[in-house]
């Protein structure tokens, strides 16, 4: 009897699935719905069912499911996930991570597991009443702590005397040296935990609603497999998980130098392959600000995708992400009447503008509100229906700055999203897809393009060019940061307008893309760099074939692409 994997990848956009014939390695159902971000449960459910009605494969026939997602990177890259208080113990020199709050106290051992100084009970006791009602889990990170844990440990029982809420300490997830990386890595596992638990418990309740009883894996950056339990207690193995997937896709077309890039919603992810290979970061994974011992594929990931948030300043400059928003075409309804979830969106030229609060917020409408949740801001938007910050504001008497803060938590809470235009709009505008409601793209453009000056087609262009440069920008970043050890981030993003120097780079190996995007935005890339880029079949839902691929075990599972079959 014939047995099946199903491969799974969540990103912020879409969640893709792929269903392969174990032994010969055909795939035989793709899916692609968007991810439901409110009910993970529904948008992983409708991809598990598309796959079985498309495949006709029974749900008893199938013997694994592997997860990949990219939600806790996008959560990383846009500053979501879990408020976390960071306490560092030892004299260290001070650093910031984009934590709530980093409190360095006096304690601490030597490399030979000597206390070097009490631990400061006082300081952390009255430390932790002052943060309680700012975060929701705590990280600890004491020096030498991976050879005398005790002053973590204490901490961690002190902290949990006076709150409940989860405490992660570094020496359980990292036995390397570097006060700085230690203590982001434990902050980054207190950070993800929340949403992992979320995630896998939308796969959990889709998996019983689709009949499915097969065993479980989920793919770690590092392209190794763990279970449900571990991805929860150490959520921060998943912050690659999507990278690592995209990379091994990526590795079935070459047996050479390649960069695979895959281009999605919320962010770009961009891995190396050598000698037809995936490697392995020697010092730990970076996304963003965090540079971490998470055990990851070399990857680099950058806030630039289909729906970055389009601002114009009010300078006139043109900005793109990493904020994430829905873009206005896929917020409207397929009737010309712009609506989010049944409630009609105000004019864009009501709301659109040369501003960095150039949004408007939405109640997601399938949401389960809480039973006796009493927010002005679910009110207001109940009774008069999606507004801007500053509409939202002025009706109940809040101010700017508590209001993002307020309007933080409902994100967090998935009662509330924001719309806004994006590159996916564009892309509407210029006639190159047309998914969503391209008419509610056209008034957007025309709005930020008045303000600009110029027509809306050539706004769109410009929206294009910029959204290729920066994934341009992010390459060469990963490329000099990889070879030389230096960020040049700076330099690299203002090299163009730089009045007495000027520098081209051209890359010597292909780009492999990955992602519906990757088609629209990477030609202009490649070309940029002077080099070429291919896009293999099957290609959209390429992470969910790596997830499926390494869920199997690399070595025991052949996938046939067109004329290509190759085991990793």
């Amino acid at each position: 009897m014939k047995k099946y994997i199903i491969g799974i990848d969540t990103g912020g956009t879409y969640t893709d699935g792929v269903l392969i014939e174990t032994d010969s390695g055909a795939i035989m159902a793709t899916a692609k719905e968007p991810t439901t971000h409110y009910h993970l449960a529904t948008g992983t459910g409708q991809v598990l069912a598309a796959l079985l009605q498309g495949s006709g494969v029974a749900a008893s026939d199938i013997e694994q499911l592997a997860v990949s997602t990219t939600l806790a990177t996008n959560a990383v890259v846009e500053g979501k996930g879990a408020r976390v208080g960071l306490f560092v113990i030892g004299y260290v020199k001070h650093f910031r991570l984009p934590v709530v709050a980093v409190v360095f106290i006096k304690g601490g051992h030597t490399i030979q597991g000597v206390e070097e100084e009490p631990l400061d009970l006082e300081n952390l006791v009255d430390t932790v009443r002052g943060l309680a009602s700012e975060v929701d889990a705590y990280a600890v990170c004491s020096a030498m702590s991976m050879e005398n844990p005790t002053h973590e440990l204490v901490a961690e029982k002190a902290i949990g005397m006076l709150d409940p809420k989860p405490v992660f300490c570094s020496y359980r997830i990292s036995q390397q040296a570097g006060m700085r990386e230690r203590a982001a890595t434990a902050a980054l596992h207190a950070k993800l935990m929340p949403l992992m638990q979320d995630y896998i418990g939308g796969v959990q309740v889709a998996m019983i609603k689709q009949e499915l009883s097969c065993p479980v894996v989920i793919i770690g950056g590092n392209g190794q497999t763990v279970t449900i339990d571990q991805a929860v207690e150490r959520a921060g193995v998943t912050v690659a998980s999507g990278p690592a997937c995209t990379a091994h896709f990526g590795a079935l077309q070459t047996i050479g130098d390649a960069l695979v890039i895959d281009v999605g919603g919320t962010t770009t992810d961009i891995a190396m392959i050598e000698n037809g290979r995936p490697i392995l970061a020697s010092d730990g994974c970076q996304i963003g600000e965090w540079q971490t011992h998470v055990e990851a594929i070399d990857m680099f990931t950058g806030g630039i995708g289909g729906d970055s948030h389009v601002l114009i300043d009010e300078q006139g400059a043109l900005h793109i992400g990493p904020a994430r928003v829905v873009p206005l075409s896929m917020a409207a309804s397929a009737s010309r009447s712009s609506s989010i979830h049944g409630a009609i969106l105000p004019q864009a030229s009501e709301w659109l503008g040369a501003s960095a609060s150039s949004r408007c917020i939405g109640l997601v409408a399938e949401a389960a509100v809480p039973a006796g949740l009493d927010d002005l801001v679910i009110t207001f938007l109940r009774q008069h229906g999606p507004a801007t910050p500053a509409a939202i504001g002025a009706a109940i008497g809040i101010s700017s700055v508590p209001l993002e803060k307020h309007l933080e938590g409902l994100a967090r809470a998935q009662l509330i999203f924001e719309t806004g235009f994006t590159p996916t709009d564009a892309l509407h505008v210029l006639g190159l897809i047309s998914l969503g409601n391209s008419e509610a793209a056209k008034d957007g453009a025309a709005v930020l393009a008045r303000i600009k000056g110029g027509d809306p087609e050539q706004f769109c262009q410009e929206v294009m060019r910029r959204t290729e440069k920066q994934i341009e920008d992010l390459i060469i970043d990963y490329i000099i940061h990889r070879y030389w050890g230096k960020s040049l981030t700076s330099f690299i993003t203002s090299r163009d307008s730089h009045p007495v120097l000027g520098v081209e780079f051209s890359l010597k190996i292909p780009l492999i893309g990955i992602g519906a995007a990757s088609r629209y935005f990477l030609p202009g890339v490649a070309k940029r760099l002077g080099t070429t880029v291919t896009f293999p079949e099957h290609c959209e839902v390429g992470n969910a074939i790596g997830a499926a691929l390494l869920g199997k075990g690399a070595s025991a599972l052949s996938i046939s692409l067109s004329d290509t079959k190759r085991q990793l």
